[in-house]
């Protein structure tokens, strides 16, 4: 079979970096950073819990959970630096994942493409492990920017491609840690990065390898790639980690859409989705709201009852699952109170529901502890002043480390049910 021309050719790739201790060294660099972004999606997924209904478009009944507990309240900042880590880490790893991708581009045009059934097995792998990455890199930065150009589910696609490509990691992994362990014995761990510009060489030439069969002159020593890789995912987590870590360092998250600064009144902090957006009918938060519960003493309160109740205040977070953080007080109503009040039989579960008439979390239920946590409040305050309309008013859900989109804004009812 005739070599096509171009990039099938062992000649068209000269450059005298690529091989298989670049190869190595890269991803033993990608690889921890796989798993944190792996490990913290799976936890995040965990801190929706699915299997108590309503929390989730996944079907608990068809979904395995790799983290099998109940998603804990302790410390309220949990579910923040989880999704913090995911986010920031897979962003500072795309330099990397870029620079990995480009050192194995050779292989891509491997000719003749399958030579026996090992090499399809092989190639077939490497097909979901690229296509993997790719797709869940490119969706979760998207969604990150809050911008959904496709027609499918984003939390659906992306949790059911982690396993994907995560299945194919580790099967690459496996097949090639003995090459990584023959390339670091025969050239060492470190020894490649002390070499100047001028002693760059290429590594030995082999068929079907990733050394080049007619090396180029060096323009950037090995040393020098890894220098720029670096400093491109340092750039990366300086320019969005500020929206998760907050304070001074919010304002320099250019890249994070909600990084920026929104004014220094007590209701001037990040909007995930506004009344409007959420289509909130008009007149359904105003004087005719009522909160219903829906228990053996079933009640109604208006706004003005429940500011009569006992009231309580605490600094906790919002955390999303785009990554972005804030910390405010809040005062309400504790959970545990009404729940007392409605007579609910202990060990039930609340079911809390939203005005919101459409969209995928228009409510959320909440197991024993998270309802009964003294912290978890019924908000109607924030900052000290009432809840803005795009916040939640008349009222919100406030859990401490529970998923941003969890903390149910503009409710209507609070359900108690049999876990």
């Amino acid at each position: 079979m005739k070599r096509p021309p171009g990039p099938f050719r062992p000649g068209f790739w000269r450059s005298p970096l690529r091989g298989p201790w670049l190869t190595s060294v890269l991803g033993s660099l990608l690889l921890p950073l796989l798993l944190i972004v792996g490990a913290t999606g799976f936890l995040s997924h965990t801190a929706y819990q699915p299997d108590l209904g309503h929390n989730a478009i996944l079907d608990p009944t068809h979904d395995f959970q790799p983290f099998i507990f109940s998603w804990p309240t302790s410390p309220s900042w949990l579910y923040a630096l989880n999704q913090g880590l995911h986010v920031n880490v897979g962003i500072v790893a795309v330099p990397l994942l870029l620079a990995k991708l480009w050192s194995v581009i050779p292989r891509l045009f491997a000719w003749p493409p399958v030579k026996s059934p090992a090499m399809a097995v092989e190639r077939a792998s490497l097909l979901l492990l690229v296509g993997g990455a790719l797709f869940e890199f490119a969706t979760g930065i998207l969604n990150i920017q809050v911008y959904y150009p496709w027609h499918f589910s984003f939390l659906q696609a992306h949790y059911y491609g982690a396993w994907v490509f995560l299945a194919a990691l580790f099967a690459h992994v496996t097949v090639k840690t003995p090459v990584i362990v023959r390339a670091f014995r025969e050239r060492g761990v470190t020894r490649p990065l002390r070499q100047r510009l001028r002693d760059t060489a290429a590594e030995p030439y082999e068929p079907d390898g990733l050394a080049p069969a007619d090396p180029a002159d060096p323009t950037l020593s090995r040393r020098g790639l890894l220098g720029l890789v670096g400093a491109g995912s340092l750039t990366l987590l300086a320019v969005t980690a500020g929206e998760t870590i907050g304070g001074p360092l919010r304002r320099v998250a250019l890249l994070a859409p909600r990084g920026r600064v929104f004014g220094t009144g007590p209701n001037d902090f990040q909007v995930n989705k506004t009344a409007r957006t959420a289509g909130i009918p008009p007149g359904s938060t105003g004087d005719s709201w009522r909160l219903a519960l829906d228990a053996p003493q079933p009640l109604s309160f208006t706004r003005e009852q429940l500011l009569r109740l006992p009231q309580h205040t605490y600094d906790l977070p919002i955390a999303c699952v785009e990554g972005w953080t804030t910390m405010q007080r809040w005062t309400g109503v504790r959970l545990a109170d009404l729940a007392e009040m409605a007579g609910a039989p202990p060990g039930m579960l609340m079911r809390v529901e939203s005005l919101q008439p459409r969209g995928a979390f228009r409510q959320v239920t909440l197991n024993h502890d998270q309802s009964h946590d003294p912290r978890s409040l019924l908000a109607l305050k924030v900052n000290g002043v009432d809840l803005s309309l795009d916040h939640g008013y008349p009222a919100r859900l406030i859990v401490p480390a529970l998923p941003g989109v969890h903390n149910t804004k503009w409710v209507k009812a609070i359900r108690f049910v049999e876990a």
